[in-house]
């Protein structure tokens, strides 16, 4: 059966055609429009002349590993990404959020399940509004010389340079950004973050608070601009504006 012609794109990359491949037949049985890639530069290979709307990536391959290929994918496309995962890697796993993943299902899974999380991906992903360069209303979050595009997930520092920040990380700064010099609590921080690693933030708020500290303070051992509030929480004592894209 045949994807329509408007159907979700999706990018299947795993080395193993055991799973690839009907895997890639029952997304398309359920309406997507499925590609396969076997290697992680067969995938780069695959993106460089066609578009996808997500995509479904093996962690071990042989040759560039999946972790690696999901840097790229984030940094440079802004792709949504689940990861494809056997049940022994729990670490790859962590990272794998860390670094930009928006989910991730264990091996062996049910398809169907898989499809229900590609489904909450795409729709987290359309909350987020589209990127459309040199619109009026397209602005950027100014604070203490660091400015983060909200569009297209991009935070940079005081000198300009992109610094990386994964997709918990990136909600984790927007919180902050449209609360500042509120106390926000781990509760109200849950509520905040959406998406599958909100469970990682329930058993470890205050680490994923030192890794946005590590990148974004001059001194994350004596924080200026995310500050613990004792009994509180936490409070981003900075100034924030917005300011036009271009500006």
């Amino acid at each position: 059966m045949a994807a329509m012609p408007d159907a979700t794109r999706v990018l299947v990359v795993d080395d193993e055609a055991a799973l690839r491949e009907p895997l890639s037949d029952y997304l398309v049985r359920q309406g997507f429009a499925a590609a396969q890639a076997a290697s992680a530069a067969e995938a780069r290979a695959r993106l460089a002349v066609e578009t996808y709307d997500i995509v479904l990536l093996d962690v071990m391959m042989p040759g560039e590993d999946g972790l690696s290929l999901c840097r790229h994918l984030i940094e440079a496309r802004q792709l949504p990404v689940i990861f494809l995962t056997a049940r022994g890697e729990a670490t790859d796993r962590i990272v794998g959020l860390e670094i930009g993943a928006d989910d991730y299902v264990v091996k062996p899974f049910d398809p169907r399940e898989l499809v229900a999380r590609i489904r909450s991906v795409l729709r987290r992903a359309a909350r987020a509004p589209e990127a459309k360069p040199g619109a009026a209303d397209e602005f950027h979050y100014a604070f203490d010389g660091w400015r983060l595009d909200p569009l297209r997930r991009r935070l940079t520092d005081r000198e300009g340079a992109i610094v990386a920040i994964s997709s918990a990380e990136f909600r984790l700064l927007i919180a902050f950004l449209d609360h500042p010099r509120q106390v926000l609590d781990r509760d109200r921080l849950l509520d905040m973050v959406q998406g599958r690693e909100a469970h990682l933030f329930d058993r470890a708020v205050d680490n994923q608070i030192s890794r946005l500290r590590r990148k974004i303070e001059r001194d994350s051992r004596n924080p200026e601009l995310i500050q613990t509030v004792w009994g509180g929480g936490y409070m981003l004592a900075a100034e924030v504006r917005k300011v036009p894209a271009d500006g």
